[in-house]
């Protein structure tokens, strides 16, 4: 056994129970609330087993934690002001019918769970095999971090409470960092991983790390990030003149 394979069996157990409970409240898109605590769960278990506390499994741990909490948080919150399962979710069980029930294990659960495990791998790189003491890309890598965290969180709170005021009621959101991209909370989702990749890099095989921010940014340019939410809003007036002038991902000034 090793920190690997503990994680990953870990997060079978994990995703299957959150499947049950998913089955139990009808309600499928609790799989973006366990989403952050995976990563919580899956690192602190391997570290228990396997740590050796080093200051760069602690650091990492710390990190992940941070942001695995607060956007499970912050899921929570947003979903106590939507009526039922998320838009997405409700689809797919539209269209899957009778198999609904194995696809929603496979597809989602399970899916996400192996997402979460390879997004991870430097956190179980760090865990496996820690390297010698803190240095320079281990304080770069968390400046990085903590740009992107900050870009994030900031740009959900923003949002959220956005959404919250009646009066915005079907307008898009155009202030705050949502001025400078259409999605502030993505970009420094991307950001803070190419942070923890760079702390990762310093310990052996670490260059592997880099799966985690590639695999995060093809997620969210290409596949269930950007795509998906921006097709709820094709045709809209109000939001083809805001992608007009606002960039998709990289922050920037608007343009005229």
């Amino acid at each position: 056994m090793n920190v690997f394979l503990l994680s990953g069996l870990l997060l079978i157990l994990y995703m299957g129970l959150m499947f049950l409970l998913a089955q139990k409240l009808a309600d499928n898109s609790i799989v973006d609330v366990a989403y952050g605590p995976g990563f919580v769960l899956a690192g602190w278990a391997g570290y228990l087993f396997f740590g050796n506390g080093h200051p760069r499994q602690l650091l990492l741990l710390f990190l992940i934690s941070l942001w695995g909490i607060r956007l499970a948080l912050h899921i929570a919150r947003r979903k106590r002001t939507e009526s039922g399962e998320d838009s997405r979710y409700r689809q797919w069980r539209e269209r899957w019918g009778e198999n609904f029930v194995w696809r929603s294990f496979l597809q989602i659960f399970m899916l996400q769970g192996g997402v979460i495990y390879l997004v991870a791998l430097p956190i179980f790189l760090v865990i496996s095999a820690p390297g010698g003491a803190l240095g320079w890309r281990d304080l770069i890598g968390t400046l990085i971090w903590l740009f992107g965290f900050s870009y994030e969180a900031i740009g959900d709170r923003q949002l959220l409470r956005f959404k919250e005021n009646r009066r915005n009621r079907g307008r898009i959101m155009r202030c705050g960092l949502w001025r400078t991209t259409r999605h502030p909370n993505y970009f420094g989702e991307a950001t803070l991983w190419w942070g923890i990749f760079l702390v990762a890099l310093a310990v052996p095989l670490g260059w592997l790390a880099l799966i985690s921010p590639l695999m995060i940014g093809v997620l969210l340019l290409k596949v269930s990030g950007i795509p998906m939410l921006e097709d709820k809003y094709a045709g809209n007036p109000d939001f083809e003149e805001y992608k007009r002038k606002t960039n998709a991902f990289f922050p920037w000034f608007p343009k005229s």
